[in-house]
């Protein structure tokens, strides 16, 4: 088996983990920001750490980090924390498997930024798979025992948050993908430890900034959370390292594809660990979207 395969597994299983926990700590302690604040405040020592262990055992240096860099690295690190945010909220509205299905829909928002913001061009199998995926959303957008044109449905609290978590996440990536570009030919691996490292650390000063100023006790609930919070923190550290190194083994496309493994571990999630019911409809919806996500990836 090629490494980058257990790889890549590997980082899917540390996101959903990570993102069970934090719908316990959105569910029992803390806010969605609070949530969201946990992942960063917990991972940026470890991350810091391990950069450091890396430049001491391997002799280098830090690399100079452009005025660009900085600006791809904020609109990244920004985007992440509200896409999170949105995502920790969408669990308060609807099943795990659900809240992480209508994430997975940055996929295609991805394809959508790109081609808006880069000039990336998407082939006519890549449209297909981006419409099929539209059909999932709507089939996915309609609650449970809900009534009304379809349309509605597209701006309840449910969609709005996963909707607008695949675009923000898609925002993201674009930027990391720009900040990581401005730090010339260095290798992959090491652009990408510096670049999430920045990004961890200024999210960190962000989230800290905006909960002193608008809830500052949820600051120390955060910390009151550490024995779950930390774990947070750990596995988010676990799953951005693993997804770095499967990137560096193997094409993304192929990468992203069996990444789609998260569905399936947030069905199991749902139904064995939080015990919550997923309708035949959601089950539609889930797998016309993953056929999208898998067509789109191929297609790339």
């Amino acid at each position: 088996m090629s490494l980058w395969i257990p790889v890549a597994i590997a980082a899917a299983t540390f996101q959903t983990v990570r993102f069970m926990l934090q719908k316990v700590l959105s569910s029992v302690s803390l806010s969605p920001a609070g949530a969201t604040f946990s992942r960063f405040i917990y991972s940026a020592p470890f991350i810091l750490a391990g950069l450091f262990i890396y430049l001491m055992v391997s002799g280098q240096q830090l690399p100079s980090l452009p005025p660009k860099f900085w600006m791809f690295a904020s609109i990244g690190g920004l985007s992440q924390i509200l896409a999170t945010i949105c995502v920790v909220a969408l669990f308060k509205q609807r099943n795990f498997a659900v809240g992480i299905t209508f994430k997975k829909t940055e996929v295609i928002q991805t394809a959508i930024v790109g081609l808006l913001v880069l000039g990336d061009q998407i082939t006519v199998w890549g449209w297909v798979a981006i419409v099929v995926g539209l059909l999932a959303v709507l089939v996915l957008a309609k609650p449970p025992n809900s009534s009304g044109p379809w349309w509605q449905h597209l701006t309840n609290k449910a969609a709005r948050f996963g909707l607008g978590s695949g675009v923000l996440f898609a925002f993201s990536a674009v930027s990391y993908r720009g900040a990581s570009l401005q730090l010339g030919d260095l290798d992959a691996m090491f652009r990408a430890g510096v670049t999430l490292a920045v990004v961890v650390s200024l999210q960190t000063l962000m989230m800290l900034a905006w909960l002193s100023w608008r809830d500052r006790a949820e600051i120390t609930r955060v910390w009151a959370a550490r024995r779950v919070a930390i774990w947070v923190g750990l596995t988010s550290m676990g799953g951005s390292f693993c997804w770095f190194w499967a990137f560096s083994l193997q094409n993304a496309a192929y990468v992203k594809a069996l990444g789609q493994v998260e569905l399936i571990l947030s069905i199991l999630a749902t139904v064995l660990f939080f015990k919550e019911k997923i309708t035949s409809r959601e089950i539609l919806g889930m797998a016309l979207l993953v056929v999208s996500i898998l067509a789109l990836v191929l297609a790339i």
